[in-house]
């Protein structure tokens, strides 16, 4: 058990996730002034959890184990795909939600229009889709670099 608490890559990884989940509330509050503190579990935004998360995996382990190590090798690949998909794959679905939602709120819109002509669909309303999936490349940028910087400020303790 007391491996557990002295693996540096893992705890690293998760401080980082803890952290950039954390900032994006305060960065919420300062753009919009209102908190909102379900952002402590939601995903996109800023910065990319995600990011910072296997940015600090593979900092700990090229630390730990030498950044010539098959471990650091593995744990950076892992952590571009990851990035990539965070930028990429996730934000497009995202957009793809934008649309989706607009579509939802005309389909909504058209069935209170049959509701007043004493027409009853027998459609329940379409829920909306969560817009915020992925991250711009800037988000993804700056959670990568926060999950290095855990990773270096955290090395002493280990």
């Amino acid at each position: 058990m007391a491996d557990f608490f002295e693996n540096f890559p893992l705890w690293a990884a998760l401080l980082a996730i803890g952290i950039a989940q954390f900032i994006k509330i305060p960065l919420h509050f300062f753009a919009t002034k209102t908190w909102q503190w379900s952002l402590l579990m939601s995903t996109g935004g800023m910065p990319s959890s995600h990011s910072s998360a296997v940015t600090a995996l593979s900092t700990a382990v090229g630390l730990r184990e030498g950044f010539g190590s098959n471990m650091f090798a593995i744990s950076a690949i892992l952590g571009v795909i990851v990035m990539f998909d965070a930028a990429g794959v996730r934000r497009h679905a995202g957009m793809q939600a934008v649309v989706l939602n607009k579509l939802v709120d005309e389909f909504n819109h058209l069935l209170e229009g049959m509701k007043s002509l004493k027409v009853r669909p027998n459609q329940e309303k379409a829920k909306k889709l969560k817009e915020l999936l992925g991250h711009q490349p800037i988000e993804v940028l700056i959670g990568g670099w926060l999950g290095v910087m855990i990773a270096l400020l955290l090395h002493p303790f280990f």
